[in-house]
């Protein structure tokens, strides 16, 4: 699985690119989906590449990210008791597990009114740069599994 946040705002960006930060439910900044590792995704992440963070996530940090992120429409917060009585799954763990295994995507969700977005603070002591690639010393691009660390600074 992969974690994609958006860093950089849409101001003045080419219409195919905002497009299809649309279609990756990427509407605001530090917004962040949670996507299956495919050619779909692949082109798509190429495409957005100069205003998003990405890299692999881990299970663990699924489970952190709808503990702490996860809402559900109205504006409630995700918990385990809304879990148990309105979904097949016990907690959030088992929730994350099921993510994680690709047996449920975060769009299956949404019949359980559980929505496939995660809104993140910006992260804490700040961004290396949002206009410099991770390569360069900056938050842009592919991080590998090293996005969990962005992730958690962002919890």
């Amino acid at each position: 699985m992969e974690s994609i946040i958006k860093l950089r705002g849409s101001v003045g960006i080419r219409p195919e690119i905002k497009h299809t930060l649309r279609l990756l439910r990427l509407h605001k900044v530090n917004h962040c989906v949670v996507v299956e590792e495919n050619a779909y995704y692949a082109g798509m992440i190429n495409k957005v590449k100069d205003y998003v963070a990405w890299g692999e996530i881990s299970e663990d940090m699924v489970e952190e990210l709808l503990e702490n992120r996860g809402s559900l429409e109205g504006g409630k917060r995700l918990t385990e008791q809304y879990l148990c009585d309105n979904t097949p799954f016990g907690s959030i763990k088992e929730l994350a597990h099921v993510l994680y295994a690709g047996e449920v995507g975060l769009n299956d969700l949404r019949e359980y009114k559980i929505k496939p977005v995660f809104r993140l603070h910006p992260p804490r002591k700040g961004h290396r740069g949002i206009k410099r690639t991770v390569k360069q010393g900056g938050e842009l691009g592919y991080h590998g599994d090293k996005i969990n660390e962005l992730l958690h600074k962002m919890r």
